[in-house]
């Protein structure tokens, strides 16, 4: 059963599905944008979440401009039973992005994904290194990045509010 959203949560679903701003309350210049109050956008976003429409926040990080210009996709081979435990210890490190649990196929047996960032493939190498022996794990692949092809996000609503009321 597929949900009808409201235009309002469209509206506030429009506005976070691009850069979010850098500032110490990102939520409330949102909402002044969409004139609206910071806890009308935070309610409505906690209720997507607790609905199940949105089921994540991700961000991503530029590295080059953070000052990394090195990056490799780690792959681990962990043990079901540990799952949760390693990959709470691989996301502590700060040189991770991402961390994620799939499912491995017969070719391919890793079941834990860490986006590790460093100065160069060395400092990659030697965190992910690090990572290993602090959650126990030695069976790794590193998959190292050449070159970006694309990095942009999945966009649902690409008209503004304005838009949509010039519309109207």
């Amino acid at each position: 059963m597929s949900e009808v959203l409201s235009e309002l949560e469209k509206q506030v679903i429009a506005a976070i599905q691009g850069d979010i701003p850098i500032v110490e309350r990102p939520y409330q210049q949102i909402a002044a944008q969409l004139e609206l109050t910071e806890e009308q956008v935070l309610q409505t976003l906690e209720n997507l979440v607790g609905r199940g429409i949105i089921r994540r926040f991700g961000a991503t990080l530029r590295h080059q401009k953070s000052g990394y210009q090195s990056n490799a996709m780690v792959a681990w081979r962990v043990e079901e039973e540990r799952i949760e435990a390693v990959g709470k210890i691989m996301a502590s490190f700060r040189a991770v992005s991402h961390c994620y649990r799939r499912d491995p196929t017969p070719d391919w047996p890793y079941n834990l994904y860490t986006m590790v960032h460093g100065k160069d493939e060395e400092g990659c190498r030697r965190t992910a290194a690090k990572m290993a022996q602090k959650a126990g794990v030695d069976d790794y692949a590193m998959l190292f990045s050449r070159r970006e092809l694309k990095k942009t996000s999945m966009q649902y609503f690409k008209e503004s509010l304005k838009e949509r009321k010039n519309k109207a």
